[in-house]
């Protein structure tokens, strides 16, 4: 009796696939995150599970689970609904929605899931849920690494700046302090103290962020926005920085309006700004930085630059000088990701930025940050 209930189970499920499958659809799509998925994208690998279910019957398995699942990729399809947006729980419930379905299929037809259909039922799906979560959770685990660790050499690259900006501040305390008498002698040994701990964490964060510039997903992250006036920000960071524009003899001039606003985060717009200017200090000594803004509509959006008349940009770098790891092939002292950043986080924003440049003329880039919601 139960070797007869197999093969009429067996030979139900092949002959009613198509409507097994079109009805699990139905149900799936209940789950948020399968919505908007075209039919092939949600179907995946769930055909040929059906027909691993129905062979597993037919031959009255007693396989193990990974040989029963072999052709299915249950493994691929965990990372694949990972790409999809499902959370874990919902990879979970399609599988379970898929023996809903079956029961419901072999009740309507007279025949009742107990003893060994249930069992092999149970062993194919349980397994294909298994290895599909395992999948999902370690893909998953991947991902959030590698996103901390590339907002890690995010941080570590934005450091450097004002790094430098106090080990120059520090050497020219000791140039103007070794000018005068002997009682300066304690204070002398204050700052080269203070010289030698700016170098070694200026050493180790050399070494954080060359340990991860060969990361390239995109990194998780978190805005706090606020409205705020954008002037100060600007001028505070124009003081902070005054140290590296002198020693490269150039003037930061401060052209935002003193009344302007702008919803942003105001850490993550500080730092997109730092590396606009860091890189502009670079390619213009003995130059002009300007920082600008203007309001771009009576709802709030704001459009940003910051402008210099340096080296200007060879046409062959315009179209990749955004990309992670992209650095000139004239300089040794960078890693690639100052503009990364100001893109990344320009987006992050739901801006856009851009470049204008002309080799020996200068450059100007610009970004937006859209208003308040």
């Amino acid at each position: 009796m139960v070797i007869e209930d197999l093969d009429k189970l067996s030979a139900l499920i092949k002959r009613e696939s198509n409507a097994l499958l079109a009805e699990w659809r139905k149900q799936v799509r209940q789950l948020p995150s399968a919505q908007h998925l075209d039919t092939p994208t949600l179907n995946d690998h769930v055909p040929k599970l059906i027909e691993e279910l129905a062979a597993a019957l037919k031959a009255r398995s007693d396989e193990t689970i990974p040989e029963a699942l072999g052709g299915a990729s249950p493994p691929a399809h965990g990372v694949q609904r990972l790409e999809d947006g499902f959370d874990i729980e919902e990879v979970v419930a399609e599988y379970n929605i898929l023996r809903g379905c079956v029961h419901d299929l072999a009740n309507a037809n007279g025949l009742t899931l107990q003893g060994k259909p249930f069992h092999i039922l149970n062993r194919v799906l349980d397994g294909a849920i298994g290895m599909a979560v395992q999948s999902y959770a370690t893909r998953q685990a991947l991902e959030v690494q590698k996103r901390r660790e590339e907002y890690l050499s995010f941080v570590a690259h934005d450091l450097r700046t004002p790094l430098n900006a106090i080990s120059l501040a520090t050497r020219f305390l000791e140039h103007t302090l070794g000018q005068g008498d002997g009682g300066s002698n304690e204070g002398l040994r204050m700052l080269n103290t203070l010289r030698r701990n700016v170098q070694h964490l200026d050493t180790l964060v050399g070494k954080v962020v060359k340990e991860n510039t060969n990361l390239l997903t995109d990194a998780g992250i978190k805005l706090e926005r606020r409205v705020f006036d954008l002037w100060p920000l600007v001028e505070s960071l124009i003081h902070d920085l005054h140290p590296v524009a002198g020693t490269a003899s150039t003037r930061l001039v401060n052209n935002v309006p003193d009344d302007l606003l702008v919803w942003a985060d105001a850490s993550l717009l500080r730092r997109v700004f730092q590396n606009l200017i860091a890189n502009a200090i670079t390619y213009t000594p003995r130059g002009e930085v300007v920082i600008a803004a203007r309001s771009l509509d009576a709802a709030g959006a704001v459009e940003c630059s910051v402008s210099d008349d340096g080296a200007g940009i060879p046409r062959q770098r315009l179209e990749k000088i955004f990309d992670k790891l992209e650095t000139d092939d004239q300089r040794n002292d960078g890693v690639g990701l100052g503009l990364a950043i100001v893109k990344t986080f320009v987006e992050a924003h739901g801006g856009q930025v851009t470049v204008e440049t002309k080799e020996g003329a200068g450059s100007t880039f610009r970004f937006t940050l859209p208003a308040a919601g």
